[in-house]
């Protein structure tokens, strides 16, 4: 193994903060990592790692060494990532995390006609509505509703997301339909579960004065199709992205309620990714053609 590998063998390391670890991630066995962290230690004259039964931690060198040689190794992989983009045809990993339900229902189709157009590129998608942590969890890019908290990332703007107070006609029928937004407390409207927030609708009406109202509900889920299903069948109201009620709302199977109020906050849609000095274009390409294919999201036009 020559001098650039064993380097890459300290850094895993130094991450996994075992030697089981690191082997686990490069796929080579524990004494395999042990002798070359030992021959980069006599290539240069001091000791970089401390050893305990528990855990290896690196010594002072060796941080200073780690912070150092991490860098030049990303220079050198992003070299060889560009070298590559070079070639008529992106290709490489593209790890992609998308909310489950809008993933399904709009960006399937767009992101099989990606593929199909870029048959080198290795797409692994994740539909899934959990937030998850891109960096720490190897994402190249994620799709996010609503406001962003994270300034490190770099974000694209989709298309808006308004949250709809919607019934179906059959509920509007039997418990008559609100006229103001106070008459939402003699309501069901049905409470989404998935998030820590209180069971209430905040809003903004036409001469943009904002207010709050609790809300009660004998129906909960934490899965935004289980509640726009339950309002379909009459169980309820409902307060959801436009993107689970855009095709009811079109065909009438559901009706928006207090159409002069608009759900607060304004909600966008992100694709959101880690800045890197240089941007692969593989992933430059999908963001654009995320930011194509969200032109034609049926709220958008």
């Amino acid at each position: 193994m020559d001098h650039i590998s064993r380097i890459g063998v300290f850094i895993a390391v130094v991450k996994a903060g075992s030697f089981a670890g690191a082997a686990q991630s490069l796929g080579i066995t524990s004494s395999a990592v042990s002798k070359q962290i030992q021959n980069l230690e006599q290539d240069l004259q001091v000791k970089l790692l401390n050893r305990t039964t528990r855990n290896v931690a690196p010594t002072e060198e060796g941080a200073v060494y780690y912070d150092r040689a991490a860098r030049a190794l990303e220079d050198l992989k992003e070299a060889e990532d560009q070298i590559n983009e070079l070639k008529s045809r992106p290709r490489g990993p593209l790890k992609i995390s998308l909310p489950q339900s809008m993933g399904i229902k709009y960006f399937a189709t767009d992101i099989a006609t990606f593929a199909a157009r870029y048959p080198e590129v290795e797409l692994d998608i994740s539909l899934d509505e959990r937030f998850v942590d891109i960096a720490s969890e190897g994402f190249d890019l994620a799709v996010r509703i609503g406001s962003l908290q994270d300034t490190s990332l770099i974000a694209r703007r989709l298309a808006a997301c308004p949250f709809v107070l919607c019934a179906s006609a059959a509920y509007l029928e039997k418990h008559g339909t609100p006229k103001t937004p106070d008459d939402l407390a003699q309501h069901n409207v049905l409470a989404f579960t998935g998030n820590s927030g209180l069971h209430e609708w905040r809003y903004t009406d036409a001469a943009g004065h904002s207010g709050q109202v609790s809300l009660r509900g004998t129906f909960k889920a934490d899965s935004g199709d289980i509640l726009c299903s339950a309002a379909l069948q009459g169980v309820g109201m409902t307060v959801l992205p436009i993107f689970y009620v855009a095709e009811h709302l079109k065909n009438g199977d559901l009706q928006e309620v207090l159409p002069d109020y608009d759900t607060a906050p304004t909600r966008e849609i992100y694709a959101v990714f880690p800045p890197n000095r240089f941007q692969s274009t593989r992933l430059r390409l999908f963001v654009d053609h995320l930011v194509e294919m969200s032109k034609n999201l049926p709220w958008q036009v």
